[in-house]
């Protein structure tokens, strides 16, 4: 049974494609079966596993949009996962979805048969709650939201909890939260230390234990198209990414 999870955040810049590109890898690398899908029109999932943005006949527009079966959008990276790649394209989805019946569950309809072939299917979702989230969140058994421990960062959050608590009355009843990543982080900055502790104390458990360090090899690893492991594995970006896997592993495995 795969477990679909929607990497979501609509404040940009928290490092959410970063974490989706970089997840994917590390679970692909402890034997897993991965598909990412990039549901955002800057395309910058597909551009960070090594994939043009054009160039191929097929992408998550045209699945949205029912033009092709899931399979035929799907492409294989040298990354050790799958994805399924967006371009601008994307950004007239909305539109053209807008009168469509049923337009918030394109993607989990699509989805249905796909996700048995992996283990985990993730859905890096663009920095807005908009139609394409919606279409994510109904999709997602859970959602992993990346954050930043900064004080907007908090308002931010109250927006989502707030989106995912009306998607999971209205359209996905068994949605939920799967975990708080905290990204970026920098331990001499107090008031990040601050804002992990007040995550802490509101959402317990819920706050993933691994921590993503502000790392200059995270950054620099998607202009050459590659998660950090295979740009520099010794990293501490890296080495925090593959720790995260083994978190979403062993959490998956308790439940």
């Amino acid at each position: 049974m795969s477990k679909i999870l929607a990497v979501a955040n609509q404040k940009g810049g928290v490092g959410k494609t970063t974490t989706g590109i970089n997840l994917a890898a590390s679970l692909a690398r402890s034997g897993r079966g991965v598909l990412l899908i990039d549901l955002d029109p800057q395309g910058n999932a597909t551009v960070g596993s090594g994939v043009s943005k054009d160039g191929h006949q097929y992408s998550v527009y045209d699945v949205l949009l029912g033009d092709c079966k899931i399979k035929h959008a799907i492409i294989s990276t040298e990354c050790g996962y799958d994805l399924i790649p967006a371009n601008a394209d994307l950004s007239g989805a909305q539109v053209e979805l807008i009168d469509q019946i049923g337009r918030e569950s394109r993607l989990r309809k699509a989805l249905k048969k796909a996700s048995r072939r992996y283990d985990y299917v993730l859905i890096d979702c663009p920095p807005s709650l908009n139609l394409l989230t919606v279409n994510a969140l109904v999709a997602a058994d859970s959602v992993m939201i990346p954050m930043q421990c900064e004080y907007f960062a908090l308002e931010g959050l109250t927006a989502l909890v707030s989106t995912i608590r009306k998607v999971r009355e209205a359209l996905n009843p068994n949605l939920r939260i799967e975990g708080l990543l905290r990204t970026m982080f920098d331990r001499r900055n107090s008031l990040s230390s601050e804002v992990s502790e007040q995550l802490q104390e509101h959402f317990g458990d819920k706050v993933y234990d691994t921590i993503i360090p502000r790392n200059v090899r995270l950054a620099e690893a998607p202009s050459y198209g590659k998660p950090a492991m295979f740009y520099e594995m010794n990293s501490k970006g890296a080495q925090a990414y593959l720790a995260l896997a083994s978190e979403v592993i062993r959490r998956e495995d308790a439940a």
